[in-house]
């Protein structure tokens, strides 16, 4: 479905119909004919030459090359690649009309954007949802050695969201969905149609597979042994959209762990699970703020890996650009403890070292000196800034590039970045800051009692 310019086009968009290759395809249009007039089939994207080099274009974040982006789903590493599918509307800036996009990565920094993934169908369209690698079986697909991907996502249509599966073969560049889709319908059990984001793990203590999956107004969990057949267990009240459930080691001793539930908004409680009842012990916690939404993590990172690797949402706008939204940088989650207890960290994963070369390093500087070699950087690209601001006879700082807020500090009221604080150390005149700017962004990581990751949007920022 796309909405076609009458007159003279903002942006060209693009259909890859390679898939369809020797058979007919039929287009219908009920809009003014002018429209289907500029329709054409090349080999080469209208706008090639300047993509990703346009003005606003990200330059380290992920960003589709053409439409509307928004939740990543299906977030799963598989024989060498990082897979990304996400929310995405190929053809119009806005949200609606939503397929799955897909892009791959070898070092979860420079993506591959591939064909989209699912289309929507009868059932609606498709809305957010995960993906594991069925090395067991459990579903029936595995062809010899090549064992299925397999996603369940929600079909949204006006008056109902549905649970679907669909499983690929090929790495995730085709997808076959289940011929007796739905797998679960809920919205009479609970009276309402936010039925929702269906996140996968498996749970190997009982060998099965586990849904958390977003129901009115908090997370319940299912249980299957085939992906297909779910039973309800239990549900947790106070979260919103895209559930996620893992277990973390507590300052990576792997036999004192938690279980985290988080939901769309980055608020988290720890806790236990059972493969059946996730039961709350600490929380709710938040550790983002600003524009990061709907993060996901990864399943099947390998066990000599270990890492707990997360992407989110950049509910971020790009000005005069044929695309809106972007992804954040993937970073690594962890569980440390702190004068107030068990909390969730979040740091850029290293990956991120090869994106940038020192170009200065300078200590003891007065807020004037800062001054002066921030303003020699300020028409750059892209920039990295590591600091620690010490702070004496003030009651307020903070740092500033381009007349852009990056950190602001209130002693006066505890606030960082307008999030209260409280510091490890309570008498702490320190501020230490991971800043990565990008032509629409800044994310800026910064330590206290904990690893806030806080995100502020800068559209035309440079």
């Amino acid at each position: 479905m796309i909405r076609l310019a009458p007159g003279e086009c903002n942006y060209w968009v693009f259909c890859d119909v390679t898939p369809f290759k020797g058979k007919t395809i039929t287009i219908k249009y009920d809009g003014e004919a002018a429209g289907l007039q500029k329709i054409y089939q090349d080999d080469k994207i209208a706008g090639y030459e300047t993509l990703y080099k346009e003005k606003n274009r990200p330059q380290f974040h992920f960003t589709t090359q053409r439409g509307w982006i928004n939740d990543p789903n299906g977030l799963v590493y598989f024989d060498g690649e990082y897979h990304l599918f996400y929310q995405h509307n190929p053809y119009e800036q806005d949200w609606e009309n939503m397929h799955w996009g897909h892009a791959v990565s070898t070092d979860l920094v420079h993506w591959q954007q591939l064909p989209e993934a699912l289309y929507p169908d009868e059932l609606g369209t498709m809305f957010s949802g995960s993906a594991v690698i069925d090395y067991q079986n459990t579903a029936g697909y595995n062809k010899k050695d090549t064992p299925a991907m397999i996603a369940l996502y929600t079909a949204a249509s006006p008056d109902r969201q549905t649970q679907c599966m669909a499983y690929s073969l090929d790495k995730g560049r085709t997808w076959n969905k289940y011929e007796k889709n739905p797998v679960i319908d809920s919205k009479e059990k609970w009276n309402s149609m936010d039925t929702r984001d269906p996140r996968i793990i498996w749970y190997e203590p009982s060998g099965h597979w586990v849904m958390i999956l977003n129901e009115r107004d908090g997370h319940s969990i299912y249980t299957s042994s085939d992906l297909k057949d779910w039973t309800y267990q239990s549900h947790t009240s106070g979260f919103w959209e895209c559930p996620e459930l893992f277990e973390l080691p507590v300052d990576g001793d792997q036999t004192n762990t938690r279980w985290v539930m988080y939901g769309a908004s980055g608020t988290y409680m720890l806790g236990s699970f059972d493969g059946k009842t996730f039961t709350p012990e600490s929380g709710k916690h938040y550790y983002t703020s600003g524009s990061c939404y709907a993060a996901q993590t990864f399943t099947n990172i390998p066990a000599s890996d270990g890492r707990r690797i997360q992407i989110g949402w950049g509910r971020i706008g790009q000005k005069d650009m044929p695309f809106t939204g972007m992804m954040l940088l993937p970073t690594e989650l962890s569980l440390r403890t702190t004068k107030d207890g068990v909390r969730l960290y979040s740091v850029p994963v290293k990956e991120t070292e090869q994106l940038f070369t020192s170009v200065g390093k300078w200590n003891t500087l007065t807020a004037e000196d800062a001054s002066a070699k921030l303003n020699e950087f300020k028409a750059l690209d892209g920039l990295r800034i590591k600091t620690t601001i010490k702070l004496s006879h003030t009651t307020a700082a903070g740092l500033n590039l381009a007349g852009q807020d990056i950190i602001s500090y209130d002693l006066n009221f505890n606030l960082l970045n307008g999030m209260f604080y409280s510091p490890q150390d309570m008498t702490s005149m320190e501020l230490s800051a991971d800043i990565y700017i990008d032509r629409t962004s800044i994310e800026v990581f910064c330590r206290w009692w904990s690893l806030f990751l806080l995100y502020g949007a800068f559209p035309g920022f440079f």
